[in-house]
């Protein structure tokens, strides 16, 4: 099932998507269940909006990929790299991303991005998929001269708009452990992977997750991007594809 959130005339407002139809939702899935209302929209007919915006955290695991790793010039950690994007990182699709003025190499990363369902801490990793709400694809954006000179990846990962998600989250992705992830900057295939070459499978890192944290419903977890990230540049149309979820688009300014 494919939940939007979406704006017609004012507010947003959640739905189903099936198709080309956008089935509205009586309130936030996440706390009054998915129930429908009998009112639907045409898909062409609204305009999406970041499927969540976290009421608490997004947190992103780095260099979950060997190649990735690799590229960078870093060592493979020993156990998963954390860090946290404040709520106000978030956009959603098709929205356009301001290039922040203290950075001249902000670098893309497609990824498989998690969106936690209910609260729970310590979650052991094989009672992961129980918390999981669903998944969507995320740009994990990243000031790398700001990421180099700062001891703290904050500024590097959390300035505004460096988190676009979307366009859905999808609740039932077949093996999250295996899907394809495609990124392309202006029609050019620049990373194409997959979820299979991690180093930790998606439920190992929502357990890792959760042993730091108390994670709360909408909160989301980035897994990390394969090989192949690069620079954006004012103009650039970046489009992120996962597989089983569909695909993200981002546009960029300054």
């Amino acid at each position: 099932m494919r939940i939007a959130r979406f704006v017609v005339d004012s507010d947003p407002m959640y739905g189903v998507v099936d198709g080309n139809d956008v089935h509205v939702l009586a309130g936030d899935p996440f706390f009054q269940g998915i129930k429908t209302t009998g009112v639907t929209h045409q898909l062409d007919d609204v305009r999406l909006v970041a499927p969540i915006i976290p009421r608490s955290k997004v947190i992103g695991f780095g260099r979950t990929y060997r190649e990735h790793a690799k590229e960078l010039g870093n060592e493979v950690p020993n156990e998963p790299l954390m860090f946290l994007k404040p709520n106000t990182s978030v956009v959603g699709h098709g929205d356009p991303v301001t290039l922040p003025a203290f950075s001249e190499e902000v670098s893309f990363e497609g990824e498989l991005a998690v969106v936690i369902g209910r609260i729970c801490k310590d979650v052991p990793a094989e009672k992961a998929a129980d918390v999981i709400f669903g998944y969507t694809v995320a740009n994990d954006l990243t000031a790398r001269d700001a990421q180099r000179k700062d001891p703290q990846w904050a500024r590097a990962k959390g300035f505004d708009g460096a988190c676009p998600l979307g366009p859905w989250i999808e609740t039932q992705l077949t093996d999250p452990d295996d899907v394809g992830i495609v990124t392309r900057v202006n029609g050019e295939v620049r990373q194409d992977g997959s979820t299979n070459e991690m180093i930790w499978s998606v439920n190992d890192l929502v357990a890792r997750a959760s042993e730091a944290f108390t994670l709360l419903p909408g909160d989301v977890i980035l897994t990390g991007t394969p090989a192949g990230v690069g620079l954006v540049a004012e103009g650039d149309n970046v489009e992120i594809e996962v597989e089983g979820i569909g695909t993200l688009r981002s546009v960029f300014r300054r």
